[in-house]
């Protein structure tokens, strides 16, 4: 289990944190995934690690593409639980 940072951390060591990309991170931010996020006044990304963070991934998968049907019910449940 990861624990929680309560400080400012740079897009890279976020990254690292959430097991991402820095472009993922980006992608997130913009928009709107992570809403612990400020920018310096160099207009650098900064973010907060914390508790506050509303991220949440839910993974869904078939095997064949005859199992289409399953993906949707899936999603829909897995969505429903975030």
């Amino acid at each position: 289990m990861k624990t929680l940072d309560f400080r400012l951390v740079s897009i890279s060591e976020a990254a690292r944190f959430y097991s991402v990309s820095v472009p993922t991170m980006r992608r997130w931010d913009k928009t709107g995934r992570l809403t612990s996020t400020i920018r310096t006044p160099g207009n650098h990304r900064r973010y907060h690690l914390g508790h506050n963070d509303k991220l949440k991934i839910g993974y869904a998968r078939v095997s064949s593409h005859d199992q289409r049907n399953d993906l949707v019910t899936q999603a829909k449940s897995l969505y429903g639980a975030l």
